[in-house]
């Protein structure tokens, strides 16, 4: 394991918030449990300097990578915009905020004719500084240091999979390159098995030794890489500019070892088994760490990379940020998987070592039952397979938990796919369910931005990613918000609106109530049709029992919960909770469609 001896980063900086709710001299003792979590990108955030709409580049949009009317360009949000709205984001009840990677990306990409840019942050070039058209270092600092005077966290989205596309195959064509398999271009032959011998004795990367990928000279073993002259250096640090080391084996088909060995969509795959690229983004991202005393990773497709680089990475972020005087540090990777079973994402807490996954069995477990109306058993499967994470049910408390994103759309949207004639009226209330279940079950809730303000995109990845600040883009601009009668096209930071006064309601209740963050939780009730959900959240300390009902279906529903026999009485924290138990063991619970009830036990037997 790779040492770092780093200092404690000064802070600094007293609150300026209106609204101080979280304890600033403690926020680094909060469990990852404890946290509610704001994803935002910052490009669609807010303009907090025009100054930098164009980054570091003149000339028109296909150099500069600015163009405010085009969903897949830059619209010119940035550091100081995010750091301006943080009282905003502390009223809604965030206690970390989690950004789409800032560093510095190349400006645009794509054949000619359906270019887009890297306002998104996933084309890196330079890792070791923001990108300019979201600000500086010292921009960034100022962010850093302005969250922590509020109590607020700071996660960055990271890469280590790949980075921008620059590097080019002899063969083929810039439209695509088919994938290459080990076995068809294995790596001792220049192009294939007829090939002319290359990389005597190296063993492949079943030996991860330094002494072994010595061996490795010459990375022409499936397609010749070629680097254009423009961009000879563009990457940084400049170790990433030498071809030697990525796979170079052309695009994944993101099946079969093409999901580990292959380019992301083009993206130039990065060799992740090379002790230099171990060592190198391990260097990397402890400086983040080090310069700026930020609190956790989201760690951006995990899948794709060999877990034998994760468990030399994690351990090593996680014994730097210790070192750094900063405890609680949250790594968490990014398992995409549309499946409520979460056997499969579980796999990357064991065999990689992720402390925690993005939670899509629990994302794809709400659509299922809040969207799609399925039978809310599903909720207790998905639960059961807790166990599944190393670490068991414990573990699971610390799963970042979500609705919709930025890759697969806001949940708002998935429900119209799976319900093309919903009203805006039952569009309003299962969302407004789905966040009272986000915000109450077990995991850390993340709330996708925007969606506090009733945004309905069109789709996934570039329409799910609206402007906050008054928009330009028609495709956003036409879209029908549901709670308001506002559009994209005006400014859409309202305290008043009905999901923003939701979450912020409900954030309350959590912070109030550990049992809700950081309790154990036992499923009371589930249907094989939509209706009633209900579970316990215990109290970690007392063992104080409280009960969170939801009802899935569009008409009132009642049912008799399962609660601790000595459970007689029950005060509301929200909802319309019974005020006595009908008899030792059962609460008479009723509700309407799509309603909830958030309850504490108040009164118990001697």
């Amino acid at each position: 394991m790779i040492r770092f001896a780093l200092p404690l980063l000064a802070l600094g900086l007293a609150s300026t918030s209106p609204a101080a709710a979280q304890d600033t001299t403690s926020f680094r003792d909060r469990a990852p449990s404890e946290e509610i979590v704001y994803f935002v990108l910052p490009d669609r955030f807010e303009n907090g300097d025009t100054g930098n709409d164009t980054g570091d580049f003149e000339g028109d949009r296909l150099t500069t990578g600015f163009d405010p009317e085009h969903k897949g360009f830059f619209h010119g949000g940035d550091l100081k915009g995010l750091t301006q709205r943080l009282d905003y984001l502390e009223r809604l009840g965030v206690t970390a905020i989690w950004f789409a990677p800032i560093f510095q990306n190349k400006p645009v990409q794509g054949p000619e004719g359906d270019e887009s840019a890297g306002y998104h942050g996933y084309w890196v070039t330079d890792f070791t500084r923001p990108d300019g058209h979201f600000g500086t270092r010292e921009e960034f600092k100022t962010f850093v240091e302005a969250a922590h005077a509020r109590g607020m966290k700071v996660y960055m989205d990271i890469i280590t999979n790949h980075t921008a596309d620059v590097i080019r195959y002899r063969e083929g064509d810039a439209t695509g390159y088919a994938y290459r398999s080990r076995g068809d271009f294995p790596y001792s032959r220049k192009g294939g098995i007829d090939g002319a011998p290359i990389n005597e004795g190296f063993m492949g990367d079943a030996d991860r030794s330094e002494e072994n990928f010595a061996k490795l000279t010459d990375p022409s073993y499936a397609y010749t890489p070629m680097v254009p002259a423009e961009e000879a250096k563009v990457k940084v640090p400049a170790w990433l500019n030498d071809p030697i080391y990525y796979h170079n084996r052309g695009d994944t088909t993101f099946t079969g070892e093409s999901s580990r060995y292959g380019d992301f969509v083009g993206l130039d795959d990065l060799f992740t088994a090379h002790p230099r690229v171990v060592e190198g983004m391990i260097e990397i991202y402890a400086s983040w760490i080090r310069d700026f005393g930020i609190d956790g990773f989201r760690v951006d497709t995990a899948r794709h990379v060999n877990p034998e680089f994760w468990q030399a990475f994690v351990p090593a972020m996680l014994e730097t940020a210790e070192e750094a005087g900063i405890p609680n540090f949250h790594i968490f990777g990014e398992v995409y998987k549309d499946s409520s079973n979460n056997g499969y994402i579980a796999q990357y807490t064991r065999r990689d070592g992720f402390p925690a996954v993005l939670d899509f069995a629990f994302a794809q477990g709400i659509r299922e039952t809040v969207a799609q109306g399925k039978g809310t058993y599903i909720l207790n499967e998905l639960f059961d397979g807790d166990v599944l994470y190393e670490g068991g049910e414990e573990a699971a408390l610390a799963m970042p938990t979500f609705l919709g994103n930025h890759d697969m759309g806001r949940f708002s949207t998935i429900v119209k796919w799976d319900r093309p004639e919903v009203g805006q009226d039952e569009l309003l209330a299962r969302v407004k369910l789905a966040h009272a279940m986000l915000l109450t079950l077990r995991g850390s809730p993340v709330v996708y931005y925007g969606d506090e303000q009733g945004f309905v995109g069109d789709g996934n990845d570039q329409a799910a990613r609206e402007d906050m600040f008054p928009s330009r883009t028609a495709s956003y601009n036409d879209n029908n918000l549901i709670g308001t009668d506002a559009t994209t096209a005006t400014s859409n930071f309202d305290e008043t609106h009905p999901l923003f006064a939701l979450i912020s309601e409900l954030s309350a209740v959590r912070r109030a109530h550990p049992a809700l963050s950081k309790g154990r939780q036992e499923v009371r009730h589930y249907e094989q049709e939509a209706g009633i959900f209900a579970v316990s959240r215990f109290d970690p300390d007392t063992g104080g029992e409280y009960l969170a009902v939801f009802n899935t279906a569009d008409a009132p529903n009642a049912a008799n919960i399962l609660v601790g026999y000595n459970a007689r009485g029950f005060e509301t924290l929200a909802g319309t909770c019974p005020a006595a138990v009908s008899a030792p063991g059962s609460a008479p619970v009723s509700l309407p469609a799509f309603g909830w009830a958030v309850c504490r036990v108040s009164e118990t037997a001697e």
